[in-house]
């Protein structure tokens, strides 16, 4: 068992290709570079962060179940996956510490399509439109609900 508290970090498809993809919509900060702004603020409350980005919806699943009594929070950025993947609300569902929705801008001023999110639901909180220092925001919220 580590000496300290786990969040895991999950990212949805498309999100290895932030710094190119869509500048304008995500900004020009790179997947490492928002990791690493999540690692110095589970670093700063006391918490080990582990991180994993993945196109396949599965391998997102598998690492939720993986996560399940091993991790005390989880923060994922499900990408599009946020507005029809039911299999990964599910499996959030299923985990019983604090779940952290977060995006890099905000799904509900954007394209209608994007206005439903299926985490929502299971999420204890959603950090939406405040682009790379929602990664920081995401791991506060995470490290004070799991103090408080």
């Amino acid at each position: 068992m580590p000496d300290r508290p786990i969040v895991l970090l999950l990212s949805g498809p498309n999100l290895n290709l932030l710094g190119e993809r869509d500048p304008a919509v995500y900004g020009t900060a790179t997947l490492d570079d928002h990791v690493a702004t999540a690692t110095a603020a589970a670093d700063a409350a006391g918490l080990e962060l582990e991180h994993l980005q993945s196109n396949h919806e599965g391998a997102l699943i598998d690492a939720i179940h993986g996560a399940r009594g091993r991790c005390a929070a989880i923060v994922i950025n499900p990408g599009a996956f946020t507005h029809y993947a039911w299999a990964i609300h599910d499996a959030l569902d299923a985990f019983a510490g604090p779940v952290v929705e977060l995006h890099l801008s905000d799904p509900k001023a954007r394209e209608p399509w994007r206005h439903l999110s299926v985490v929502e639901p299971v999420a204890s909180a959603t950090i939406a439109g405040q682009g790379g220092e929602g990664y920081r925001l995401a791991i506060e919220a995470v490290a004070g609900m799991l103090s408080g």
